[in-house]
C-alpha cells in the first residue's frame, strides 16, 4: 500500500502497541453507563410496583367489602409464603378481634375484583 493510493495516510506512524484510552477513562466510561441504565430501568420499577399496590389495596377493600362486610380495615401486601402462595395476598380486621383474617390471593399481578354478583365498587 502506497501513499499514493492513500494520500490521507501521509505522515501516519503506527502506535507503539499502547491502547489508545487509559484505564482509568475505561472505569470511569463503565461506571457513567451502569447509572445510566440504572436511571432508565429504576423509575419504571418503581412504577410498577406502586401500581400493583395501589391496585392490591383498591381491589382487597372490595373484597373485603363484599365477603367481610363487618370488617374495620382491609390490607393487601405481596408475600412469599401466604396460604395463596406467592403473590398478593387480601387480610380483614373485624371488630373486637386483633387477629387478621385472610380473605384471598389476589396473585402477582392484581387485577380488578371479579365479585361474584358483579358488582365492583370504586374507593
Amino acid at each position: 500500500m502506497t501513499t499514493d493510493q492513500h494520500p490521507e495516510l501521509l505522515g501516519y506512524e503506527p502506535g507503539d502497541g499502547k491502547p489508545l484510552r487509559s484505564p482509568v477513562l475505561l472505569i470511569v466510561m463503565r461506571v457513567v453507563v451502569v447509572l445510566g441504565l440504572i436511571g432508565l430501568v429504576l423509575p419504571g420499577l418503581l412504577v410498577t410496583a406502586n401500581t400493583a399496590q395501589q391496585t392490591a389495596e383498591t381491589t382487597c377493600a372490595n373484597y373485603v367489602r363484599y365477603y367481610v362486610p363487618e370488617a374495620l380495615t382491609s390490607s393487601a401486601r405481596f408475600e412469599l409464603f401466604s396460604p395463596g402462595g406467592i403473590g398478593w395476598s387480601c387480610y380483614a380486621t373485624r371488630y373486637g378481634h386483633t387477629d387478621e383474617l385472610y380473605v384471598r390471593s389476589l396473585g402477582l399481578i392484581p387485577g380488578g375484583a371479579a365479585l361474584p354478583s358483579g358488582e365492583l365498587e370504586n374507593s
